[in-house]
């Protein structure tokens, strides 16, 4: 027996996430333009919500049409 249950892998993806966010968040204060490009793509990548995330960071600003 024994093995990881589908919720600890969970929780352990979660935790995961929220580390990176957190590097995100300090990095983003010394960020060029291409380098917050960069870390929108690797935001939609890790995870499905990542379009509100990008938004409240101010990674990519909306294109006026």
């Amino acid at each position: 027996m024994g093995g990881i249950s589908n919720r600890m892998k969970e929780i352990k993806r979660r935790r995961h996430r929220r580390h990176k966010l957190v590097k995100f968040h300090s990095k983003l204060k010394k960020a060029t333009t291409s380098e917050k490009l960069v870390m929108a793509q690797k935001l939609r990548k890790m995870t499905t919500g990542c379009n509100t995330l990008i938004l409240q960071m101010g990674l990519e600003e909306r294109k006026r049409g």
